[in-house]
Parts: structure tokens; C-alpha cells; sequence
């Protein structure tokens, strides 16, 4: 597997070598010192390019960062038959057979203007024409459990014990799918958005729990993570 150096460096000095591209930012995990390393980080990577149309008709220029496993354009699925050649972003999502994944965004000048600023956690590594806005050092800040109002957290606990109803009555009919549909999709949401604001009360609202409350396990007290892992079941 590629380490991080010789990956930055491939990304860097593709972006050097080709004209069209202007200048180079990453955002993502990889810019956010809160989270501990690992090998599945993906680079989240934005070129700002002259022109999205050449790489979005010719996608040859990919094939440069390494040999493909698989790889999704989540704009063309999005947009289907629709014309890209108007649009102002595009992305190509790409794992690669040694296990590095970049998720790269080629975007307009006009683009990068409007959408710049709107992550924190954003850090230029690159920039040719001297286009991108002076930003501050990146924080997390932004996906910090936000606290809730009192009509929030009430309509929460009303929906959480409302729907345990529909669950019971799944299973008295035999029906697993929607048994599991009805736990996993919609009450476990409301237990996740519990669980989110109580780490925020204990913290004062000072940190994130990950996309998914990755990390409930290292913000929960043990007794309570316990208590949360006993809320999976299988069939």
C-alpha cells in the first residue's frame, strides 16, 4: 500500500504538471487533528480547473493516481441523462487495488467562490493562481453535537416510544423486514440523536460523534456503551 507521502505527491504534482488545474485544497478526515490516523483514510481532494468539460469527457487522466478497483462518478449517477458539460463540480470516487481511496472533485473557479468557505475543515495545499480565500488553521467545530430545543428532544422521545408500537406488531405478524426497518431506520435514529445530546450535555457541546456516532464507544461511559451494544440484535 502507497504511504501518505507518496500519495500527497502524486496528487500534488499532477496538479503542478497539468495547466488546466489552478489550484489544489483537502478537506475530510485527514485535515481534522482530533481523529487518530489510520490506513482506510480516504483524500478528500478538490482541484479548481479552468474547465470541468475535459475531465469529465475524457476520463483517461484518472488512471494516473493508480490501477482501479472500483470507482463511481456519484454526478453523472445523480444526474443521469442530464448535460455535464454544465456542470460546475464534478467528482470521481476511486479505490484503488493497493487500498488508497481519493475522492477527487474537479470544480470551477466561480464554484470554489461560493463553496470555499463552507467547510472548516478545509486546508489549501496548492494554489497556482493565487485564487484561494485566506482561511483560518481547519477545526471540527462545525459537526459539533449542536444542542436541541425543548420541542426537539420532546418530539424525539414521542417518536421513539410511539413507533416500539409498529415494531410489536411487525413481529406478531411475522414480519422481520419491516420489524428491523422500523428499529433500525427510525428508532434508532431518535436513540443516536439521545445518545449525541447526551455526550453534549456531558462535554458542553464541544465535540463531534462522528458521522454515524462513530465514536460512541470512546465518549460513552462503559457501562452505557454496553447498554448501547445491547440494542443490536440479529434475526
Amino acid at each position: 500500500m502507497r504511504g501518505e507521502k507518496e500519495m500527497m505527491d502524486l496528487i500534488l504534482e499532477t496538479a503542478k504538471q497539468d495547466e488546466r488545474i489552478c489550484a489544489v485544497y483537502m478537506n475530510g478526515s485527514r485535515t481534522n487533528s482530533t481523529i487518530t490516523p489510520d490506513i482506510f483514510q480516504d483524500y478528500d481532494i478538490v482541484y479548481v480547473v479552468r474547465d470541468t468539460k475535459p475531465f469529465i469527457q475524457d476520463k483517461t487522466w484518472i488512471q494516473r493516481f493508480g490501477e482501479l478497483l472500483i470507482h463511481q462518478e456519484p454526478d453523472k449517477n445523480d444526474h443521469g441523462p442530464e448535460d455535464v458539460d454544465s456542470l460546475s463540480s464534478y467528482g470521481y470516487l476511486m479505490l484503488f487495488k493497493d487500498g488508497n481511496r481519493i475522492d477527487l472533485h474537479v470544480e470551477t473557479k466561480e464554484y470554489m467562490k461560493k463553496n470555499y468557505l463552507s467547510d472548516k475543515l478545509t486546508v489549501p495545499l496548492l494554489d497556482k493562481d493565487n485564487c484561494l480565500p485566506d482561511i483560518p488553521p481547519p477545526t471540527d467545530e462545525d459537526y459539533h453535537v449542536k444542542q436541541p430545543t425543548e420541542e426537539e428532544y420532546l418530539a424525539s422521545c414521542n417518536e421513539f416510544w410511539w413507533c416500539q408500537q409498529n415494531v410489536a406488531k411487525a413481529l406478531w405478524r411475522d414480519e422481520l423486514p419491516h420489524a428491523k426497518f422500523m428499529m433500525e431506520c427510525v428508532i434508532r435514529t431518535q436513540l443516536d440523536k439521545m445518545t449525541e445530546w447526551w455526550i453534549g450535555v456531558e462535554t458542553d457541546f464541544s465535540v463531534s460523534t462522528g458521522k454515524t456516532g462513530n465514536y460512541f464507544k470512546y465518549l460513552l461511559p462503559e457501562s452505557y456503551w454496553k447498554l448501547y451494544k445491547a440494542t443490536y440484535a440479529d434475526g
